[in-house]
């Protein structure tokens, strides 16, 4: 038994389901890990195959492959004095499959932990795929007891509390916590409760990477047994560190000190963006973006994380005017393209819309001119977009808002086409912070120019879709600082309309807001996936029916 044990913290960029790149990545971190004299190595929840797996988990292969992973990681700790490595995986357990971290140490797997709290709520269905495990045992490691606690096991009394009672000295928490809104310090609470509960202190190791609806920001720390926190960790990019720990009177004290910094609310719902982005594109093997570049906020600022995430070659704007954009709008359109560096082209639409006007003349005689022939214009848009990324492969950028796509503010088969949207879950008010925010800040990592990327006109102008003549989004819709407190009512907090009309907004426009939110859910089922940042985000968070007849306007609130 050592008084003294160092425990590398390896914060990392895992892939779901690509487990052979995932070890490679695990088994680099150890290396460092062995040069910097590390006694043991701890690695995220599910290192091995990435997290959320989702139902591919289910396929019986996929957990034999993960096996035999392991197996071959532990290879890599043969050797005197090698260090211990904790990773984890799913486990064939009997006939329960279940959530696991592996102690790997001399060669072989020598301790199996499982999870015991599975989250079921929000993005989370691990009770469809995994089965709880016990309260789990200390893992014994040259003389110590480690309280390994999975992820949700963090979050509840019970597990801590038992590796207590068993003699744990020290907690560590492997996991993939999602980013969202003010997360990091309510981890941080849920982390002091159990360092409070137990007296013990706490290694926190989370992974950084986007996955899908997901993103993961790292942010891993070290509490110790008075609550203080002696080391943060990077958010929003990989990181490892050798933490040292002396046992004093059985009791563990970290000495080292590492503090980075912690990003405000915007710098982390860009990073956000550009953590998402980047990797949905370069994981899935897109050689970049293509979006329609309209001159707009929305798609200025999507041009912007593009960049910044992806590089400025890799980025191609299109402007499509129509004979209702004005030439300011195309004006606006190209210096921010030329201000970021984008590839830049301009595609005229006239010709196509006069084309599918002549087609439909016959079958539309005797109407009048509405939203039909607007959205054709949309629909021109998503067309020529598609096929640019057909011939070329880059993935087409969906550009709309949190806000409009929650009324419905947007064209299916249009505008809403692509394959990916950064600013899905970003109302519109926070559209225009994060533009200003950019224009005077260059985020950490970004591969983007500084200065004022996003023209000052864009940000001032009033947003319209420029379908039709002088359009403006305030003919159709409340203005945004009404519209975006009454959707975060509506949508984030599950409010009432009577609720909602307390804090002041009137009563007929609330109830037509939740109507429209209520009817654009068919289009929201068919919208590309985007990046969660809210609590309540458009997909795996909030999971409405299509077909919903409720309103409650019309029950007593």
């Amino acid at each position: 038994m050592t008084d003294t044990l160092s425990i590398y913290i390896a914060q990392l960029n895992q892939t779901v389901g690509a487990i052979q790149a995932n070890c490679e990545k695990i088994a680099e971190a150890y290396a460092n890990a062995v040069a910097d004299g590390a006694d043991l190595v701890l690695t995220p929840e599910l290192s091995v195959t990435g997290y959320p797996l989702e139902d591919l988990v289910l396929k019986p292969f996929f957990a034999r492959a993960s096996k035999h992973a392991i197996e071959g990681l532990a290879e890599i700790t043969a050797g005197d004095d090698a260090p211990g490595l904790i990773v984890g995986a799913p486990w064939q357990d009997g006939e329960a499959l279940r959530n696991a971290s592996f102690l790997l140490e001399a060669g072989e797997i020598k301790e199996i932990r499982f999870k015991h709290e599975l989250p079921n709520y929000g993005v989370f269905d691990e009770k469809r795929v995994f089965e709880e495990g016990p309260i789990p045992a200390p893992m014994e490691f040259r003389g110590h007891k480690l309280g390994v606690m999975i992820c949700e096991d963090m979050w509840f009394s019970a597990v801590a509390e038992g590796l207590k009672a068993r003699g744990a000295e020290i907690l560590l928490v492997p996991t993939c916590s999602p980013f969202e809104l003010d997360k990091h310090p309510e981890r941080q609470e849920h982390a002091l409760a159990r360092v409070n509960e137990t007296g013990l202190p706490l290694v926190f190791c989370n992974q950084i990477c986007g996955q899908d609806e997901l993103v993961f920001d790292g942010a891993s720390y070290v509490i110790a047994a008075d609550g203080t926190v002696p080391v943060q960790m990077v958010s929003w990019a990989e990181g490892e560190l050798n933490t040292v720990w002396q046992k004093v009177d059985g009791k563990f004290t970290c000495e080292t000190e590492f503090q980075a910094e912690t990003p405000d609310r915007m710098a982390s719902m860009y990073q956000a963006m550009m953590l998402g982005l980047r990797d949905y594109v370069n994981k899935n093997r897109f050689p970049g973006v293509v979006l329609g570049m309209s001159g707009g906020i929305d798609s200025a600022l999507s041009a912007a994380v593009a960049v910044d995430a992806l590089g400025a070659d890799k980025v191609h704007c299109i402007m499509m005017p129509s004979k209702y954009t004005t030439g300011e709008s195309v004006g606006d359109a190209e210096k921010c393209a030329q201000a970021l560096g984008a590839i830049y082209d301009t595609i005229a639409i006239k010709e196509g819309v006069d084309a599918f006007d002549n087609m439909l003349g016959g079958v539309f005689a005797g109407t009048e001119s509405d939203t039909t022939e607007e959205n054709i214009q949309s629909r021109l848009r998503g067309l020529i977009l598609m096929s640019v990324s057909n011939k070329f492969g880059k993935m087409v950028l969906t550009t709309g808002n949190k806000s409009e796509m929650s009324v419905g503010y947007a064209t299916l088969y249009g505008d809403m086409c692509g394959g990916y949207n950064a600013l899905k879950d970003v109302y519109k008010l926070d559209v225009f912070a994060l533009s200003r925010w950019r224009n005077e800040n260059v985020p950490a990592g970004a591969l983007g120019p500084g200065g004022e990327v996003i023209p000052e006109n864009i940000i001032t102008k009033p947003p319209t879709a420029e379908l039709r003549e002088d359009q403006k989004d305030e003919d159709s819709l409340p203005p945004y600082e009404e519209l975006d407190d009454m959707l975060r009512c509506l949508v984030d907090e599950e409010m009432s309309v009577a609720d909602v009309i307390a804090r002041g907004h009137d009563a007929s426009e609330v109830a037509r807001i939740e109507h429209l939110l209520y009817i654009a859910e068919y289009k929201r089922r068919q919208a590309p996936p985007g990046v969660k940042i809210t609590r309540k985000n458009y997909g795996r968070d909030r999971r409405y029916p299509i077909t919903n007849g409720f309103r409650s306007a019309r029950y007593n609130n």
